[in-house]
């Protein structure tokens, strides 16, 4: 073999060798870039993640941000402002700073005691009568029929604004009936919540009212409600629209209904439709028998219980029921509980009313612009900072209470004479009453409308009727305290607050509200919240 071959075949054997040797070896060469690669990888992303978070900051708002983007090169922004005063629930640590000097509270003569609800001149008192024409009824021009709508004192303004239709268009009423409705679902009956006999009998000489139908004008509609055609009036509708736009259709078909109806007529009317309400409101409308019994019941308990103050006791309806405090959309605990909690409550009761594109909810706005209900501890805290100490009796008018384990200890706490329906009645009374919030209520309005004093909350139909009714009452003065939230806010935001500063701006907006106590209607005013001068006179007037 020539030399040059033989170096040839030598160098190939060699390499082969090599070769086989490298194949063995190559596994571990990649495995090894893999490896360098990984941490090359890792120390990016490390580096990226620390860049965002230098870029966005700790509390996410980032560097020259707007609108949710990075801005890079942008200065590097301030810290958060502080929200403004009364923007947060602090309440529970007013509370606790409070607490010591609340319990040494001296004994005293309770408010309760003094006649501050009186007041100078001639008294108030109902005088719808003279207001009324007693003229015997022409011949009715057909038959209204109406659909009452929402809970208990909703229903009464419908009902009250039905007679004062009919009366406008010389209608016959028949019985109003209720709407099922999706947040109070209560399945009760006109004479289920109230004296229906009563109802006809005192309307008799101004409106004729009848249960049902009659049988032959109800075959004209094939039997059917439904069948009747539907004046869908707008809110607020004047006296003339019922003149112009419904009566010839009632007087064309012989029946007219009308549902929803809810403030469907407007409050400036004639002054006799005014009375006319007035008596369908204070007169007319008295509760059905059983719930009239155990509400008497309930009333004498708790004079009964309130001995220290000589059968004196005080109302409050505290409205921070889970589905008012959902819609309020305010923010108490903010823990992820209360979060979840809210959400299902709004979505239940409202079905994506809160989701809507484009809907804005502020819970610090809402607070600071007294929007949000009253919590109990901040109903106890403004009560014994207006003078009311544990020997006062205090009734709860409410439904079931959010977390009421929770919040509604401090309130007990300062008021051990607490009383709710649930303890002032067996739960064999308060049985048949199960289930039915529109029945419920009516026990809790009678309770209030026989107390001293009445502490409302939050706006609602509840305080709107019980208010009036009161003024109707007692001379024309509500006996009532109207918290200003908006002042109340900024105190229960503050924990550093001394208790004699926080004691002297409660008994202020105390003696606020009581000089607001009487109140004349207006042009455009609730007859329903404010009698007088349409169902009051003076007394040597009347």
């Amino acid at each position: 073999m020539p030399p040059a071959i033989a170096l040839a075949s030598a160098s190939a054997s060699m390499r082969g060798g090599e070769g086989a040797k490298g194949t063995a070896r190559r596994p571990d060469r990649v495995l090894a870039a893999r490896r360098r690669r990984a941490a090359v990888l890792l120390l990016a992303l490390a580096y990226t993640a620390a860049m965002l978070v230098l870029l966005l900051g700790a509390d996410g708002t980032g560097l020259g941000t707007g609108g949710g983007r990075v801005v890079v090169g942008a200065p590097r922004p301030r810290a958060r402002a502080p929200a403004p005063p009364g923007s947060v629930y602090r309440s529970h640590l007013v509370f606790e700073r409070l607490l010591p000097e609340m319990r040494a509270l001296a004994s005293r003569p309770s408010p309760l005691m003094a006649s501050h609800y009186k007041k100078s001149g001639k008294r108030w008192v109902p005088c719808i009568r003279k207001r009324l024409t007693q003229s015997a009824l022409p011949p009715s021009n057909g038959f209204l029929v109406i659909e009452a709508n929402g809970g208990l004192n909703q229903q009464r303004i419908s009902i009250c604004d039905a007679v004062a239709v009919a009366s406008l268009l010389n209608a016959t009423l028949v019985s109003p009936a209720f709407h099922l409705n999706s947040v109070w679902r209560d399945s009760s009956k006109f004479g289920d919540i109230f004296d229906e006999d009563h109802f006809i009998e005192t309307l008799r000489k101004h409106v004729r009212v009848v249960k049902e139908l009659p049988e032959n004008v109800s075959a004209q509609f094939d039997h059917n409600i439904s069948s009747i055609p539907n004046m869908r009036t707008k809110a607020f509708s004047s006296h003339s629209y019922y003149l112009e736009k419904v009566l010839p259709k009632l007087l064309e078909l012989g029946a007219v209904r009308i549902a929803p109806f809810s403030n469907r007529l407007a409050n400036s009317v004639p002054s006799n439709i005014n009375a006319l309400r007035c008596l369908a409101n204070y007169e007319a409308l008295r509760f059905s028998e059983p719930i009239r019994i155990l509400a008497d019941n309930m009333v004498d308990r708790m004079i009964k219980k309130s001995a220290l103050t000589s059968g004196k006791y005080m109302s409050v309806h505290l409205r921070f029921e889970e589905d008012m405090v959902a819609f309020s959309c305010c923010i108490y605990d903010g823990d992820w509980k209360e979060n979840i909690a809210m959400e299902n409550a709004r979505e239940r009761g409202w079905r994506g009313k809160f989701r809507r594109p484009g809907r804005v909810i502020n819970p610090e706005a809402n607070r600071r612009n007294g929007r949000c209900p009253l919590a109990p501890i901040e109903v106890g805290m403004m009560l014994h900072g207006m003078g009311f100490d544990n020997t006062t009796s205090l009734y709860v008018a409410s439904g079931k209470i959010y977390n009421a384990e929770k919040y509604m200890t401090p309130l007990r706490e300062l008021f051990p004479l607490l009383q709710t329906k649930e303890t002032l009645t067996s739960p064999e009374e308060l049985a048949q009453f199960k289930g039915h919030s529109s029945r419920l209520a009516a026990l809790d309005y009678t309770v209030c409308l026989w107390s001293e004093a009445f502490v409302t909350t939050q706006g609602s139909n509840f305080p709107h009727f019980l208010i009036g009714h009161m003024r109707y009452l007692y001379g024309g003065h509500a006996k009532t305290i109207t918290p200003d939230k908006r002042k109340m806010v900024l105190l229960f935001d503050n924990p550093d607050i001394r208790w004699d500063r926080f004691r002297h701006l409660m008994q202020d907006i105390r003696r606020q509200s009581e000089s607001k106590g009487f109140g004349f209607r207006k042009q455009h005013g609730s007859i329903y919240n404010l009698p007088m001068p349409d169902c009051m006179c003076q007394q040597a007037e009347a």
